[in-house]
């Protein structure tokens, strides 16, 4: 059995942060949310990760990681190229935008042979959620279905209050198993309830309690094949609908193999709360709630000495 990987998609940081030098950590020694990550990750027992970013991001990455957290766990780097396409397949005019996260986790499929599990670089998942995905990944295997996990967050725990969010909305079955997921791109606090819109008009209550993905998977190496044969049926669509932005994502592909009873996706629950810098407002109360963690000896003063 391969040991489990872990995959970090790193290749938006660059635009969303005006670039890695601009990047605030958000840690008293100086660490970024990620390296809160690459800690519960390396203490849950991942021996590997690999980072998706961008070619010209590698420097800037390398300084921040590297001599870090590289000294803890072995690093690999796997580079999203819009222009990697499969044959036949071109960009379209005009079009700047990766495409979505399925494509940026293929980017490392001749890196990768063994189970893995894919996270956001900016989004601090809690160390409950690494060790609870590390024990599945070990046991992993398919059978007459893929065996692929998530970990599922409550929705108020995963909510800013400066403004909405994106999250994958899901539904579960009485047994713990994902039965369905959408996307809900607008989702908020709003007048004390929680609501999401998709027309900035309509207003829909979600109830407290709902079970959210923050993108934090686990798959069988069957997925690198699902994403790899299903990526140019998205291409003709989005081509053709939206060529611009139209971007092919992880929860589609779940989705798509959950209709179709081909994978059952155990969800492991975590009651932990997110942590992220969705908007500059969100920084200050990162910033607090990791020194809390600190202050109560969950992590060392210094997580790479």
């Amino acid at each position: 059995m391969q040991e489990p990987v872990l995959i970090v998609m790193a290749a938006g940081m660059g635009s969303r942060y005006g670039g890695l030098k601009q990047m605030d950590p958000v840690g008293s020694a100086g660490e970024l949310i990620i390296d809160f990550s690459l800690y519960d990750a390396v203490m849950a027992g991942f021996k590997k990760v690999i980072f998706i970013i961008k070619k010209e991001m590698e420097e800037d990455f390398r300084a921040l990681i590297d001599n870090r957290a590289g000294r803890f766990i072995e690093v690999e780097y796997a580079f999203q190229d819009i222009n990697d396409l499969p044959p036949g397949y071109s960009v379209p005019e005009g079009r700047v935008k990766p495409w979505g996260t399925c494509h940026a986790v293929l980017s490392c499929k001749d890196k990768v042979k063994g189970p893995f599990a894919v996270i956001n670089a900016d989004d601090y998942y809690g160390a409950g959620a690494f060790h609870s995905m590390y024990d599945f990944l070990e046991k992993a295997e398919d059978g007459e279905q893929y065996c692929y996990s998530m970990v599922g967050y409550l929705l108020e725990n995963t909510l800013t209050e400066n403004g909405h969010v994106a999250r994958g909305v899901c539904e579960t079955t009485a047994d713990g198993y994902l039965a369905g997921i959408k996307e809900r791109t607008k989702i908020m606090w709003r007048d004390g309830k929680i609501q999401y819109t998709e027309n900035d008009e309509e207003w829909f209550t979600v109830p407290a309690g709902t079970t959210v993905s923050m993108n934090f998977w686990g798959f069988t190496p069957s997925m690198m094949k699902e994403m790899e044969a299903r990526f140019p049926a998205f291409l003709d669509k989005a081509i053709a609908e939206n060529p611009l932005k139209g971007e092919y994502f992880l929860p589609l592909a779940v989705d798509q193999l959950t209709s179709e009873n081909k994978a059952r996706i155990k969800v492991l629950e975590s009651r932990d709360k997110w942590y992220g810098v969705t908007y500059k407002e969100d920084r200050e109360s990162v910033v607090n709630a990791l020194q809390s963690m600190k202050d109560k000896g969950l992590y060392p003063e210094k997580l790479w000495d």
